[in-house]
């Protein structure tokens, strides 16, 4: 009897061990499946505002609506070209084209695949505030020391640079590029606008400083900036094998100034850029649901 008795348990103590197994097996293979999904790296330059925006907001609808996991990693921009050119990187959302990152795109063209505009109606150029006197590039040298005979610049190897640069030589002007960073030129612009000072500084729309005071374009009579650009959406081919649903709604994101303005004015505001792009969402449902279905 006794032995009879110990069996019996045994078996119970098999069987329930084995029936737990498979309810936990059960439970758990959604949940690994959904981990299944491959991560999404996302290429971002984060002293631009337009890039923190566009790229926040596509890395919650990617992870929310679409299902895969988004790692987000701030690089230079030439850095994050050839990142997405080696597969590092899936892709980026922060492509100017055709005039800004035509060296990158040069260099790359071979590695990358261009998917399409996620903002068009871009522009990079010279920026000044509405009050200065200097209405354009060509005429600029006679207003130089208004402007401490310098412009304020952002990363040394951003496009933007490299054309100011080009535009100094093509226009002669006597005025030094200092370089910084995108969010120490805003703070240089925000000093000098404060001050109703003079000041020059390379920047770009979309841009929430537009927003925010009264800026204008100079003119650039001999082109060196090129025409109307547009921000593109670049992968690495193999995310199209890697996760299709994606390049399916990078083909249909593309949003408008007013859009991504709120974006932007929200992280300067002071919102966390995660925080921005998940109220714009939700906000914005019909929107959104659009690019994912």
């Amino acid at each position: 009897m006794t032995r009879t008795h110990t069996l019996s348990t045994r078996q119970r103590r098999q069987f329930l061990a084995q029936t737990l197994g498979l309810s936990a097996l059960a439970v758990s293979s959604p949940l690994t499946f959904a981990q299944a999904k491959p991560t999404i790296k996302i290429g971002f330059v984060d002293g631009w505002s337009d890039s923190v925006a566009t790229t926040h907001l596509a890395a919650t609808i990617i992870r929310s609506k679409l299902g895969y996991p988004v790692e987000l990693v701030p690089l230079a921009a030439g850095i994050m070209w050839q990142g997405v050119a080696r597969g590092d990187l899936d892709m980026t959302l922060s492509a100017w084209l055709p005039v800004t990152h035509e060296a990158y795109l040069t260099n790359f063209k071979d590695k990358v695949q261009i998917i399409g505009a996620n903002y068009p109606g871009a522009k990079i150029g010279l920026i000044v505030p509405d009050y200065v006197k200097a209405t354009s590039l060509a005429d600029l040298n006679n207003f130089r020391a208004d402007f401490d005979n310098r412009i304020v610049g952002i990363d040394a190897g951003a496009g933007v640079m490299k054309k100011t640069e080009e535009a100094i030589k093509a226009y002669g002007l006597e005025m030094r590029l200092l370089p910084s960073s995108g969010p120490a030129m805003a703070a240089e612009l925000d000093r000098a606008y404060r001050a109703n000072k003079a000041i020059a500084v390379t920047g770009w729309i979309p841009h929430w400083m537009f927003a925010k005071y009264k800026l204008r374009f100079l003119a650039d009579p001999k082109n060196i900036y090129g025409a109307e650009e547009h921000v593109d959406s670049v992968i690495n081919p193999g995310l199209n094998a890697k996760a299709p649903s994606v390049v399916a709604f990078l083909k249909k994101f593309s949003w408008k100034p007013e859009e991504i303005g709120a974006v932007m004015l929200a992280v300067e505001g002071g919102s966390k850029p995660a925080a921005a792009a998940e109220k714009w969402m939700a906000d914005n449902a019909a929107r959104v649901a659009g690019w994912t279905s």
